[in-house]
């Protein structure tokens, strides 16, 4: 279960604001559970927990111990919503060291999120005498950066193990019937999962999209998304008291609208920092658009308290801060302190809350059960729910981003695709080229 923690920030809010703010709240609740707000069309996560795919789920477990089987590592190719889920998950239950610990499961190595070629050297030199898949990721099959990549990549392996042999170590994640990533799966023989039309890129870490790197991590799915379910069936509530993603959604608008413009995540776990890149992406996207929204920004305590602390304490006054507060998991003695790790890192959290209150910084703390699969999957669902909700207070379309668009174009212009043509010369001539 996730319990928001409100305590530190209320004063800083107009009270009271629940009462006010409940109709508000109940309409866009009732937008994300009949699916008929704008971007509706978006809002097959809502119930994917409960609705998802059983065979193709089979059909990723397989896949995932036939990669274990017969790999070293897998590639994943992909970028934005199809990668930040997945490492965060993998990062957080497995470690942000996966790559280099002793394990059964295979390195997992993320591209396609980028276009420097020396990451994509360093890559092929890791590969280097080791066996290996493909796990390439995109709707369309042309977005730029893993399009690049994939087809480099399809090429190391088509040289290593011949036309056939990469065939059986390629596994697409794509749209259902379309797009030219499908063709080029359905032609070469290619396993396939989907990515559902109904669920955007970044609320598709519990489809296929995610959860195929996750399980050859040998996380266990079927528990990530129990937790989900769990956390699905709590988000049906249509009341502040019975729903945490009421509460969270609610209480960030309120400071929203009073003049707080940054909403900074933190936890005091290293292994967190893709779940908050993941976060950045789903709110940035969901709200950021038509002047609105709250900029999403992520620290790491209590490193970045030695970087970001001195702002944070006594800069503009433009931000509040979200704690999520993972349950102890070890006893990591400190023989110096005489202490735990895990106390002292609780003394810190709550000294570091105190003086931010008291420098003016609102803080919101969510906490986990634990920091286990179950949730994990509880605490994905939490986010997506709560930043539906927060589009629609915002009256946005939380599920569409036309600015990412906008930038696609031009750089297909810029690259000279066919029908740009156009397009690229009113360009370069902005340019000065």
């Amino acid at each position: 279960m996730i319990r928001v923690d409100l305590n530190s920030c209320k004063s800083f809010i107009p009270l009271p604001y629940e009462a006010a703010l409940a109709p508000r709240l109940r309409i866009a609740h009732d937008h994300l559970q009949k699916g008929d707000g704008a971007g509706g069309e978006f809002t097959g996560w809502v119930r994917l927990p409960q609705d998802y795919d059983k065979e193709e789920f089979r059909r990723i477990q397989a896949a995932a111990k036939k990669i274990q089987s017969d790999s070293q590592a897998l590639v994943v190719i992909g970028i934005g919503g199809s990668y930040l889920g997945a490492r965060g998950v993998i990062e957080c239950l497995r470690s942000p060291n996966y790559n280099l610990k002793k394990k059964e499961t295979p390195n997992i190595y993320f591209v396609g999120n980028g276009l420097s070629s020396d990451y994509m050297s360093e890559i092929v030199e890791l590969l280097d005498g080791v066996d290996f898949s493909v796990n390439v990721i995109s709707k369309s099959g042309t977005t730029t950066e893993p399009a690049v990549a994939f087809r480099f990549f399809r090429e190391m392996l088509e040289k290593k193990y011949g036309a056939d042999g990469a065939a059986k170590r390629i596994y697409a994640t794509t749209d259902r019937h379309r797009g030219a990533l499908k063709a080029l799966a359905d032609a070469k023989g290619y396993e396939t999962f989907v990515v559902p039309d109904e669920v955007g890129g970044r609320y598709s870490v519990l489809t296929a999209v995610g959860l195929l790197p996750i399980a050859v991590a040998g996380i266990d799915i079927e528990a990530l998304m129990a937790g989900a379910r769990e956390m699905m069936d709590i988000c049906t509530a249509a009341e502040m008291d019975a729903n945490p993603a009421w509460q969270y959604a609610g209480a960030r608008y309120e400071m929203y609208r009073t003049g707080k413009k940054i909403e900074i995540l933190a936890a005091y776990e290293p292994c967190f920092r893709f779940m908050a890149e993941w976060w950045k992406q789903l709110y940035g996207e969901s709200e950021g658009k038509e002047g609105k929204g709250l900029f999403p920004a992520s620290v790491e305590f209590t490193a970045d308290l030695h970087s970001m602390g001195q702002y944070i304490q006594e800069g503009e006054r433009l931000m509040f801060e979200t704690v999520v507060k993972f349950a102890p998991r070890g006893q990591f003695l400190n023989f110096l302190a005489g202490k735990s790790m895990d106390f002292i890192r609780e003394q810190a959290m709550d000294g570091t809350l105190l003086a931010h209150v008291e420098g003016g910084v609102p803080n919101v703390t969510l906490y986990t059960d634990g920091l286990d699969e179950k949730a994990m999957g509880q605490l994905i669902y939490f986010f997506e729910y709560a930043c539906g909700l927060s589009g629609y207070l915002l009256d946005v379309n939380p599920f569409d981003q036309p600015g990412v668009e906008a930038y696609k174009k031009n750089m297909f212009a810029l690259l000279g695709k066919p029908g740009y043509e156009e397009m690229r010369a009113a360009l370069l001539a902005k340019l000065g080229r």
